[in-house]
C-alpha cells in the first residue's frame, strides 16, 4: 500500500479553495444582475417592529445547504 504525497494532496486542496474563491468573487461580482437575490428569496422570514427587526433566510439556508452537498459529494466522488 503506498502513501499519498502530503505535497500532491495539498495541491489538490489550494486547486479545490481556488476554484471556490473565484466561483464566491464571481457571484459577488454578478449577484446584482442575477434574477433573484441570495439572502431576499421569497420564504426567508423577516419582521420589522417598532423597536427593531428580525431576519432569518431560511430558504437561502436551504439553497445554500443544497448546493454545497452537491458540491461536496462530486468531489468525494471524483476524489475515488
Amino acid at each position: 500500500m503506498t502513501h499519498p504525497n502530503p505535497l500532491s494532496e495539498l495541491g489538490k486542496l489550494f486547486l479545490v479553495l481556488g476554484v471556490l474563491l473565484a466561483a464566491a468573487g464571481f457571484l459577488m461580482v454578478t449577484g446584482a444582475k442575477l434574477p433573484f437575490h441570495l439572502g431576499r428569496l421569497p420564504g426567508d422570514i423577516s419582521y420589522k417592529g417598532r423597536h427593531g427587526e428580525f431576519y432569518f433566510p431560511v430558504i437561502t439556508c436551504i439553497l445554500v445547504s443544497a448546493a454545497l452537498t452537491l458540491l461536496f459529494w462530486v468531489v468525494n466522488h471524483l476524489r475515488r
